[in-house]
């Protein structure tokens, strides 16, 4: 399953150094200075990591780095965070490895909110950034969830409206994803049919929600069983959005570049140093392929019927192994040595049944 995925770009803090990366190396140099004097003015600051935040050093900026990009969910007034993934880069500066942290992950939680009393508990992560409205509260509980899990301070941090980003998608005027399998929308009566297929923005929307419909053998056999699925949708259409904005010229036209940054204004913030400038940290960035970044996934497999219904788990044995060497190899910068000897966490992009080694499954541990 060894492989490298296309970059789920909103989770690179969603276009900061993924598609404004883009931008500067496709744009003239003129028009690479004017968009990151845009993007300054779009992506504003906001303090995500607290204590949680790792000294940088912004005169000399070397890696590794370890960023913590939350993905939220602003309905009814309020935040949350559906999506939590690691996105660390190498010493060099030259290689970006991604780590998804499942929603369902069974961790320990510090603040479990007023159900408990404040105090802390087990649950799935997601329950991590639901213990209340407010999104600062929220905010510092899944960081620091998240911190406990793995034992990392963080370098950055970033929060990235995914919805509100895929409303982008009128610019480019489509996206394409493809499924493996055809399916009925849980949202809607709209059936999406299997194979590569372009899709307006109502039916993109539609699509990178959809996270039920997938505990079919095939979505086991693929690893892109139930939020998995959900987040594949997601990382093909945003790669399918970037990838048709610089076809379009979006990178060379002044006016273009205008309507494509301002189009990131309210759905990203970012944690970042005070003295550490967008322009300085996209041109220390400007080496990562974002197709070239490798996604991994948490060493974890389903487990069903527990006290919290069905939950991924981190199991006693290869897989806590596996998972205690993944925090340190995210800590001391020897992912691509982890990644060598546990080849079966690297996740391929392909939706492709044809692409399943007959021999692996990613089927549920047994109770």
């Amino acid at each position: 399953m060894a492989g490298k995925s296309g970059a789920p770009w909103w989770a690179h803090f969603m276009m900061y150094a993924g598609g404004v990366t883009l931008v500067v190396a496709g744009a003239t140099a003129g028009f690479a200075q004017y968009a990151i004097s845009t993007a300054d003015d779009t992506i504003p600051q906001e303090n995500i990591l607290d204590e949680y935040q790792a000294e940088m050093d912004v005169e000399n900026i070397e890696g590794p780095l370890n960023i913590l990009v939350l993905g939220v969910d602003k309905q009814g007034g309020s935040t949350r965070s559906d999506t939590m993934i690691i996105v660390h880069v190498n010493k060099g500066l030259t290689e970006a490895t991604m780590v998804s942290l499942p929603r369902d992950l069974l961790v320990d939680i510090p603040d479990c909110g007023p159900g408990f009393s404040g105090n802390p508990c087990q649950n799935k992560l997601n329950h991590a950034a639901s213990i209340s409205d407010d999104w600062d509260v929220t905010k510092g509980n899944v960081v620091a969830t998240v911190h406990d899990l793995t034992g990392l301070d963080f370098h950055l941090g970033a929060t990235a409206d995914f919805n509100g980003f895929v409303e982008m998608v009128d610019l480019v005027g489509g996206v394409e994803i493809c499924t493996w399998k055809e399916f009925q929308s849980h949202h809607t009566d709209r059936v999406f049919e299997e194979g590569c297929h372009e899709y307006d923005k109502e039916a993109a929307l539609d699509l990178v929600r959809q996270r039920y419909q997938f505990y079919d053998q095939i979505d086991y056999d693929l690893g892109l069983y139930g939020d998995y699925a959900r987040q594949n949708f997601q990382q093909q259409a945003i790669k399918s959005l970037l990838v048709k904005a610089k076809e379009q010229g979006f990178l060379e036209d002044p006016g273009k570049i205008t309507d494509l940054l301002e189009g990131f204004d309210g759905k990203v913030t970012l944690d970042r140093p005070e003295d550490l400038s967008i322009a300085d940290l996209v041109v220390n960035l400007r080496d990562i392929d974002p197709n070239a970044m490798t996604t991994v996934r948490v060493p974890a497999s389903s487990e069903q019927g527990t006290d919290w219904g069905d939950v991924e788990l981190i199991h006693e044995g290869a897989e806590a192994e596996a998972a205690e060497s993944l925090w340190a190899a995210l800590q001391d910068d020897t992912m691509a040595a982890w990644i060598a000897a546990n080849p079966e966490w690297v996740k391929s992009d392909a939706a492709d049944p044809d692409a399943v080694d007959p021999g692996e499954s990613a089927s549920p541990a047994a109770d």
